[in-house]
């Protein structure tokens, strides 16, 4: 439950974000007549995201051995990727997007093109709800369904009530701390996800190498105790895990950690390159 709150929390925010810089540039030029616009491509985009999520928890539900574990191995393998490649896009986009938001928004209000704003904030956010459905239907594999959903709701009305808040009171964000510090949690939830994967192909025999056990603490702590499936679902604990779930484990957090440190240092270079 508390890492779809979480993830769930960070993409709404992100997602709110967003449409507060389209609806906030809007005010700013006297043009809150298109904001309607807005608003629609706002909410076909969250509905289509709740169906996607919905539609691909179904179909893992119903798939019998070794097609489940199939579905849910390459969700998993999936989101993954999605939630790495969010930590190093928003490392980059973070002090651009307010920017590129507002050029974009008066680009099609000069234009008379209504439905562009109606289609900019419905690629901007339907972007952030595939992401969370894609994570949201691994994490419900992984953990316990109902749990999943409670979690994710509770994260999304945190969101908008706290873009509600920074909408009306102009309150402002520090944005780069704010995904600096989600990005940490994303790259937790990415490495249980892709050990959790690896556990799906290992059960129907895909991944055959390294299937022993390196320990075994479920007569201490189960994965189906409360702890357990809390520790499962934030940072993939498994109480039984195989040598090859461990060397993905630790592989992918050597990896990804030394890759952001590189795609920092190359950002920090090309902004003094920029500013000399």
């Amino acid at each position: 439950m508390l890492s779809a709150l979480l993830i769930a929390l960070r993409e709404g925010l992100e997602a709110a974000l967003i449409v507060g810089i389209v609806l906030g540039y809007l005010r700013q030029i006297g043009r809150r007549d298109c904001a309607p616009y807005a608003w629609a491509g706002v909410a076909v985009a969250a509905l289509l995201s709740a169906a996607l999520a919905v539609v691909m928890r179904a179909i893992g539900a119903e798939l019998t051995e070794p097609y489940e574990q199939i579905f849910e191995g390459t969700t998993m393998l999936l989101a993954v990727g999605v939630l790495t490649w969010m930590v190093f896009w928003m490392r980059y986009q973070a002090r651009f997007i307010k920017r590129d938001l507002e050029r974009r928004v008066q680009g099609a209000v000069t234009r008379g093109e209504n439905w562009g704003l109606f289609g900019l904030a419905f690629l901007a956010v339907f972007r952030e709800g595939l992401e969370t459905a894609l994570f949201l239907a691994a994490n419900a594999f992984a953990a316990d369904a109902w749990g999943t959903l409670a979690g994710a709701l509770i994260g999304i009305a945190l969101a908008v009530a706290a873009g509600g808040v920074i909408y009306a009171y102009a309150v402002r964000l520090d944005v780069n701390l704010f995904f600096s510090v989600t990005s940490v949690l994303l790259v937790v939830f990415a490495a249980g996800l892709l050990a959790h994967g690896v556990h799906e192909f290992q059960e129907i025999g895909w991944l055959p190498i390294l299937s022993g056990a390196v320990w075994d603490t479920s007569a201490w702590l189960d994965n189906h105790s409360a702890l357990g499936s809390m520790l499962r679902a934030l940072v993939g604990y498994n109480a039984k895990p195989s040598v090859l779930e461990v060397v993905s484990y630790v592989g992918y957090w050597l990896i990804v950690l030394q890759a952001i440190r590189w795609w920092t240092q190359r950002l920090g270079a090309r902004w003094v390159e920029r500013h000399a």
